[in-house]
């Protein structure tokens, strides 16, 4: 869905999961609230890909709603399944792996 579309979906009951399908050896993402304050956004991960280790200067909630991921934080490996979510500090470096295809929201305030 491109942004326009998902500006649709505002008022609506919608299953996250089914945003986005998961690609082939790809990320996928989809950003469902783009504001000045903060983001959330929709990401399927294949499995074996991720993100290479970065900070930010904002805490972030991850929320895993399919599969298994590893996030690492400050070099802690943390293992995440359906359901269960994590919050990465901010200025603390992490990363993100899909030890199996994962699809999450990510919630970023920047306050």
């Amino acid at each position: 869905m491109e942004q326009e579309g998902l500006e649709k979906l505002a008022g609506q009951a919608i299953r996250l999961i089914d945003l986005a399908d998961y690609q082939e050896g790809s990320v996928v993402s989809r950003t469902i609230i783009d504001r000045k304050t903060g983001t959330v956004t929709f990401f399927a991960f294949d499995q074996g890909q991720g993100l290479s280790e970065h900070t930010t200067p904002f805490d972030a909630l991850v929320y895993l709603l399919d599969g298994e991921a590893e996030i690492i934080i400050s070099g802690k490996p943390i293992r995440l399944k359906d359901g269960e979510m994590v919050i990465m500090p901010a200025k603390q470096p992490h990363a993100l792996r899909a030890t199996k295809s994962f699809k999450m929201i990510l919630t970023m305030i920047r306050s």
